[in-house]
Parts: structure tokens; sequence; C-alpha cells
């Protein structure tokens, strides 16, 4: 008892929080990188917040020692801001263990909680010193704004625990003196902490504390109603990031994961979602993480991009052999980006288009099957006319005035008396050495006079050959 005495002469009693100014409270543990489901928490508490010209309060709960890491924590810190979840205080929970310690004393002084030696659980043949919580053994109910009146009886929980120790404050313990500490007035977490509130409410009642409003969001969900997890696929904010998600994509998919603001609109700004968030429209059921939709959510973002963002973000995905490749160039890619943003989701989808060689023909020459030039039965002759009939027409066009509309008024006509399969199979082919590409104006206005004149010249050489 004489560390008791000790500490006891530094206790101050502290002044409860009593501003009912809406506060909130983000606390992950740095136990690994942020979760979804975590970051989902997070939005949900940055939106009440805000509408409500609220405070939130970023503390990183990092009593467990042995898990707890700082790149996790960074990792934390990141993340948030990527998604533009900004806060207004920040804490540690390893930086705050005399506060826990003078609530410890206080309730011990006041004999609402008391030290007890017993065996050690990891060790039974070590003795040691822990603080338990005297429990009144009642029922306890509190009203939850998404899941209505919630009852518990207590009796079960007995005198438990709040402390390894004076000098180690228990997670339980922990998150409500900083809860009371900073003023906390909303509670808003997951509902596997539900089972926690009990005791939670018995250390505020305790201190003598107000309690708080509390708002249990059910979970993330994967497909097949587990808890979402590894084996589901990525479940980390920095993954999604990595694969090339936009940020404000997955804020909009993530607000409407288990909310909804009652109307058909999908699309949200963040400061729209702040003006239409309302706890009372969350569901009360797990919310299914679809990737797909996920997915629909970044390729509408991404269309959205201005044209030189969009450019920006395509060359840092783009793998370097795509780039050291003889015709790429800044002004290529400008005019090949458009296309790409119409087929990928999201922007490692570009690795896989270079893995299945579909983007290197913009910036090489393919090589061209002779018997892929033809369309049906068209003969060699024939394509070979067609062909040197489309170089001639096509160099008539000034290079300034050359795009894919001056090229398509310049040979449509030809194609369509002669047979658009037979004139603008072989043109395509022969520009992109594939069987699938975007059509042969298109193509024509990405590769300018010089290019296109060249490949569709090089066609006719293999045919004739």
């Amino acid at each position: 008892m004489k560390l008791l005495e000790e500490l006891e002469q530094l206790f101050v009693t502290p002044a409860l929080a009593t501003n009912r100014k809406v506060v909130v409270r983000t606390a992950p543990s740095p136990t690994g990188n942020l979760h979804i489901g975590t970051a989902r928490l997070a939005l949900f508490n940055y939106l009440f917040a805000r509408k409500h010209g609220g405070k939130i309060i970023l503390r990183i709960e990092d009593t467990d020692t042995t898990r707890s890491k700082k790149e996790f924590e960074d990792d934390i810190l990141e993340s948030l801001r990527w998604l533009s979840l900004s806060h207004d205080e920040f804490y540690r929970q390893s930086e705050r263990g005399s506060v826990y310690q003078k609530h410890l004393l206080r309730l011990i002084k006041e004999k609402k909680a008391y030290l007890s030696r017993e065996p050690s659980q990891s060790n039974p043949a070590v003795e040691i010193e822990v603080v338990r919580l005297r429990n009144q053994n009642r029922i306890i109910s509190f009203e939850d704004e998404i899941r209505g009146t919630i009852s518990f009886d207590t009796m079960e929980l007995g005198d438990f625990v709040i402390a390894r120790s004076l000098s180690d404050a228990l997670y339980h313990f922990a998150v409500v003196v900083d809860d009371v500490e900073m003023g906390v007035t909303h509670v808003i977490r997951g509902d596997d902490h539900i089972s926690n509130t009990p005791r939670h409410i018995l250390i505020q009642e305790a201190l003598g504390a107000p309690r708080p409003v509390y708002a249990h969001i059910p979970l993330v969900l994967a497909p097949d109603h587990s808890k979402l997890s590894k084996r589901h696929g990525a479940t980390a904010i920095r993954e999604y990031r990595e694969q090339g998600f936009l940020p404000e994509a997955l804020i909009n998919y993530l607000a409407l994961l288990g909310w909804n603001p009652g109307t058909t609109q999908e699309l949200f700004t963040l400061s729209e979602l702040i003006k239409e968030f309302d706890l009372s429209q969350v569901h009360k059921s797990g919310a299914i993480f679809d990737i797909e939709k996920l997915r629909w959510f970044n390729r509408e973002y991404l269309r959205r991009l201005p044209p030189a963002e969009a450019l920006a973000l395509i060359g840092n995905a783009l793998p370097e052999a795509i780039k050291a490749l003889p015709h790429f160039s800044e002004e290529r890619l400008q005019k090949v980006a458009p296309l790409l943003i119409e087929r990928i989701a999201v922007f490692s989808d570009i690795a896989k288009l270079v893995k299945e060689e579909e983007l290197q023909y913009f910036f090489e020459r393919p090589a061209v099957a002779p018997e892929d030039l033809a369309w049906k039965d068209t003969n060699a002759a024939t394509i070979a006319e067609h062909l040197q009939y489309l170089c001639e027409k096509l160099g008539d066009i000034p290079e300034k005035m050359f795009t894919q509309d001056t090229v398509r008024e310049a040979i449509f006509g030809y194609a369509t008396e002669k047979g658009r399969g037979a004139v603008l199979w072989p043109m395509r082919y022969a520009l992109s050495g594939k069987k699938q590409s975007p059509d042969p104006f298109v193509l024509s206005g990405i590769f300018g006079k010089e290019e296109t004149i060249a490949r569709l010249t090089a066609a006719s050489a293999t045919i004739a050959k």
C-alpha cells in the first residue's frame, strides 16, 4: 500500500466534462493498418460531428503494448489524411498513464474500487495486485441510436478488473476516463462493442460522469455474411490506395455502406454527405462489402477527373516497359488517356491491360498476320487495293487537319461503296494488330497522319509478300 499512499499525495480531483457541445472520437488501435470497417466508423463520426458543428478527437488506443506498433499508427494517420477525414485534437493512450492513475486512486479512496492480490492468469504461481471495480449487480439499460433500448444484467460481471496495477489501466477503464476527460458526448462505434457498454456505464457512474449518447453501427460483412477479413481480399485502406482507387470514391462507397439518405442518389461529395448524414438512417443489419460496387463508384469518379489529373495518374500507373516503347510520348499518352479511362475501373487495371498486350500497339508498330487482314472471304489483291486507296486518300489530308473526323469524312464514302467490313476491318487490324480495338478513325486520330499511313503501308507490304 506504500505506492498507493505516495500516489494519493499527487491526486487532484479532476473536473468531469459537462460541456454538451457535440464531441466524438475516432479511436483506432495501432495493431494493424487502417481497416475498411474502422475507416467507415471514422467517416460516420466525421460526418456527424461536422454536420452538428462539433469536435472530432483522434485517439490512438495503444494500451496493448505488445501488439501496438509505430508503423501501424503512421498508416492510420496517413490513411485518414488521404481520405480527407480531419480531426481537431489528437491523443495517445500510452501517454496518459498518470491520468488513469489519478482516477484509479479516486475510486479506491471513495471505496468504489479496491486493490486485490490474486494469482496471475498467465502464471498462477505468481501473485499480482489488480484493481477491481465494486459492481452494484443491477440491471443497466441505455438508449442506442441505432438499436433502441438495450438492457444488461451486470451481476454476471462481478467485481471486474479495471487495471492490472495502479500504473497499468485496462482498456475499458482507459476508454471511459478518456471519454470523460475529453468531453465526448456521442460514442459512435461498431456494434461489437455493445457487450462492453455495461462495464463502461458502471465505470462512468463510479466516476460520476455523464452518460454519452451511444450509437452502435452494424459491422461491415463479407459477401458470405461473415466478418470481413483478409481471406475475402483487401481489407486495409492502404491496399485500396495502392490499387489505384480514388479517395473520393472510397468515401462515397463507405458512406453508403449501411446508410442512405432515403433517396436514389448515389454519388455524393464529402460536403453533400455532411449535409445529408443522419444516424437515424443507419441500417440495423450488417452491411455487405461488394468490391464490384466499389469499382463502379471508382469508375464514375475516374470519368469526372480533370484531364490533367487523369493523365498524371495514368502516367504513374503505367509500367516502365510501356514508357520505353519507341513511340511513347506524353503527347501520345494524352491522346490514349480517354480510351484508358473508359476501359478501367481502377488504375491497377492498367497493369492487366499491359499483361494482355492491349496497350503496346499504341506505342509501337504492331506485327500483322496477312490472313487476319481479310474480312470474311475478301482476297489478298482486294485487301491490298483497299489499303492502297486509304493511303492515297489520307495522304491528301493536311497534317494539321488530320483528325478522326477528317479521316472518317475522307474514306467513309469509299467504305460504304465497297463494303464497310471489307475496308474498315483491314484498316483497323493494320493499325492495331488486334482483332478487337477502337475503331480505325479513333486510332488514326491518335497516331497522326505519318504513323497511320506508315502502318497501313506496312500491312499492304505484308499482304503483298
